[in-house]
């Protein structure tokens, strides 16, 4: 029998909030007893959410109306706010979170598969996909080994109403395991007061199809003014990859319930089945490939090859939940409890090397076969978990405390396959005698965190905001493996991490147009499971890897112009780093880190005539502290420039945005050479977006749009990324996929 990690622990942080909602919803409970008629009753805002997200805009014919992204007046960081009307008009009908935010400042990041067709790891300042919090209402969600995202997996475009990008670790109320580098703050759609839905659908390039159909109940009276939303969509797509198939179906539905005028309960779920035909191992061809095959090379039809699709798939199923109870219980004093679930479940079927470096031949089969080798991968978890915020209103100023507490279980493992054969394979050598020879690692690893935090909003002057904070971090991972990775020996460990992190903003207004702020924050980010792969991993470092934020802000709004510009520096330290020894003495250590600095804009100009521009760009200096030079994966800077037309039925856009150059393997001084030569030339690609509204069509439908969308318009076909190998020959690169269409419909009833 295998250990697992199933014990009444991994219920505990989601008893505690359970405990925290059950007392919310029976004071609610009571308070609706006695709760005025439905006519009189009000949806209440969250606590630590704006009223706006998810939103459309309120305001017409304005910059701040129009802007594809803008920060705050009352922002105490670099922010850029994303709305509903920006994701509707210009975004890919078939895209996901990643698509949505590469808009933004200081963020790149972009499909090799075509716009959401594969998943897409976003960089924000440099810094990587598990380098910084993603949050869906709240919710800090990502994968259990370390806090990377799967970009495709759980929320599609269209059940995202918004989404604020957080450059830096905000205030002590951001919840999550990387504040380190930021945030990626996703909001569900607000709900509509009158029912009504559409039925939408797309049709592109490679076969893109998409088809859905969004309900909406309105605020129904019977039900203090409930709300009831439901989203439904198939994905389906060749893929511009060769034979990188993708099918995906969505199911979301969100429940607004008013329990009285004081108490709001909010009931969320979404679901999602998707299959991909793709190689585990996805970071492209090698130039051999490229120079016979193609820059789309991935998958053939060969059964003889490593790259033949029937080797080659993946199918994943997750799953998002919460409950969310809002309550004012006094003109002063609000409370918001949230309890949540989210799991992910990677089956994995998989040829070890697209690459031809590996010669074919199993253990499994006979002497001198030309059987393809593989792997069984799967990397499945749930994680339960609470939230609890309180509000309370002085004369002096607002008090917020609350409260973040998670558990998740992972199983994880790898087996070795003969794919010809359909059966194990016994290629494991180490450690000797060999025990379990196809099982690369089997394990289960576990974490348990608890975050308690407070802050303080001063208004010591009217306009002046003065935000000191504190949070505790206390978290906890556990493995029990009967066969660990990396060691291949069995692994019964955990180690404790804590660390207090200080917060301190400033917001000071100008009048009604015009804001400063100031930030001195620190973040962290959790040890990766990575080091836990060693004989004995209580010998780690219990500290965490920490950013210190320092940052300066200014932001003006009017109606014809909306902009601000930042700077920024952060040092990271506490890099999490391996010591170099092997056996009993392998231990994870604190050495060195990096310091990141730069300049960021964004800006929108209300022309006239429905016509408006806009501009943004960051320059951006990630250099590690050890070598002096540029860290991998860290582009230079960024630009965009935009063109937006909003008048009548008529709408339209035209977007350029630039990535900066990027070097895609850190400093070696012993090979010199290598780190010019993986730098990657900068890139650029260009959206084009038109579409018409027409009203009165007819057949129960009160309005259709059209919509047309052209990707990458100037044909780009740069190189955005190489993944190095032990010989160069068989480096893998990928590339900018080719201009691409959609057209789509939707029609309103």
């Amino acid at each position: 029998m295998h250990p697992r990690l199933t014990t009444p622990l991994a219920l505990l942080p989601l008893s505690r909030g359970l405990a925290l909602a059950g007392l919310a919803l029976s004071l609610g409970a009571h308070a609706a007893d006695e709760a005025k008629p439905a006519a009189d009753v009000v949806t209440l805002e969250p606590v630590s959410v704006s009223a706006q997200s998810g939103a459309y805009r309120k305001e017409k014919n304005t910059a701040s109306a129009v802007a594809p992204t803008q920060a705050s007046l009352t922002a105490t960081q670099p922010q850029s706010v994303i709305t509903r009307e920006f994701i509707e008009q210009s975004v890919a009908p078939t895209a996901e979170y990643s698509r949505i935010v590469a808009i933004a400042p200081s963020v790149s990041g972009d499909s090799a598969n075509g716009p959401g067709l594969s998943e897409t790891k976003t960089t924000l300042r440099g810094f990587g996909d598990d380098q910084y919090n993603i949050t869906f209402d709240g919710i800090p969600w990502g994968d259990t080994n370390n806090p990377a995202h799967h970009s495709t997996s759980f929320f599609p475009g269209a059940v995202i109403g918004g989404a604020v990008v957080e450059r830096g670790p905000g205030n002590a109320s951001n919840l999550g395991f990387a504040t380190f580098g930021g945030s990626l703050n996703l909001f569900s759609k607000q709900a509509g007061k009158e029912a009504g839905g559409s039925l939408f659908t797309s049709f592109g390039r490679w076969n893109t199809r998409l088809l859905g159909v969004a309900l909406e109940s309105g605020e129904l009276a019977r039900f203090h003014k409930a709300t009831v939303q439901l989203n439904v969509q198939r994905l389906e797509s060749d893929g511009y990859l060769t034979k990188n198939s993708i099918a995906s179906n969505n199911v979301t539905l969100k429940v607004d319930m008013p329990l009285s005028s004081q108490h709001t309960l909010t009931g969320f779920m979404s679901v999602n089945r998707i299959h991909y035909v793709q190689p585990d191992n996805n970071k492209g061809p090698t130039l051999a490939q490229v120079a016979q095959y193609g820059k789309n090379y991935s998958l053939n039809d060969d059964p003889t090859s490593f790259n033949y699709t029937g080797f080659n798939h993946t199918g994943k199923a997750t799953d998002f939940e919460y409950l969310r109870l809002r309550s004012r219980w006094s003109a002063s004093f609000s409370t918001e409890a949230q309890v949540y679930t989210y799991s992910y479940d990677n089956q994995t079927i998989s040829s070890t090397d697209p690459t031809g470096a590996t010669a074919p031949g199993t253990k499994a089969g006979p002497k001198g076969n030309t059987d393809i080798p593989g792997i069984d991968k799967q990397n499945k978890y749930r994680v339960m978990g609470g939230i609890f915020r309180v509000e309370n209103q002085f004369e002096a100023g607002t008090l917020r405390a609350g409260v973040w507490t998670e558990s998740s279980d992972t199983d994880r493992h790898q087996y070795d396959l003969d794919l010809t054969l359909g059966v194990r394979d016994p290629r494991e050598t180490k450690p000797a005698p060999v025990q379990y020879p196809s099982v690369l690692f089997d394990q289960q690893s576990r974490i348990s965190s608890f975050q308690p935090y407070a802050e303080f909003e001063w208004e010591p002057l009217a306009g002046t905001s003065i935000t000191p904070g504190i949070k505790y971090v206390d978290m906890t991972r556990s493995v029990s493996a009967l066969v660990n990775q990396t060691t291949r020996l069995p692994q019964n460990a955990s180690v404790s991490y804590g660390k207090t992190l200080p917060f301190l903003t400033l917001n000071q207004r100008f009048g009604h147009d015009l804001a400063a702020y100031a930030q001195y924050a620190k973040g962290f980010q959790i040890p990766d499971l990575k080091s836990f792969y060693i004989a004995d991993p209580t010998k780690n470092s219990a500290d965490p890897q920490t950013s210190t934020n320092y940052q300066l802000g200014i932001v003006g709004k009017n109606p014809a112009l909306t902009w601000d510009a930042d700077i920024y520096r952060i040092d990271f330290k506490n890099k999490y780093v391996s010591n170099g020894l092997g056996g009993t003495a392998a231990a994870y250590v604190n050495v060195g880190g990096a310091v990141y600095k730069g300049v960021e804009g964004q800006a929108t100009w209300m022309v006239g005539g429905g016509f408006a521009a806009y501009a943004n760009a960051s320059v951006n200096k990630a250099i590690a502290q050890d070598t002096g030079k540029t860290i991998s994966g860290a582009p230079n800077m960024t630009a965009a420039l935009g063109a937006l037309y909003n008048q009548g039925p008529w709408g339209a856009s035209l977007i350029w945005k630039r990535t900066g150059s990027s070097y895609q393997q850190d400093y070696d001084a012993s090979n010199p050479g290598a780190y010019e030569r993986y730098r990657t030339a900068a890139t650029t690609n260009t959206d084009l977006s038109l579409s018409y509204r027409f009203t009165n069509v007819g057949f129960g439908a009160q309005a259709l749009k059209l919509q047309l969308n052209v990707f990458n318009l100037m044909n780009k076909q740069d190189v955005t990324s190489i993944s190095p190998a032990k010989n160069p020959t068989f480096d893998q690169y990928t590339f900018q996929a080719p201009r691409s269409y959609q057209v789509s419909a939707k029609a309103e009833f």
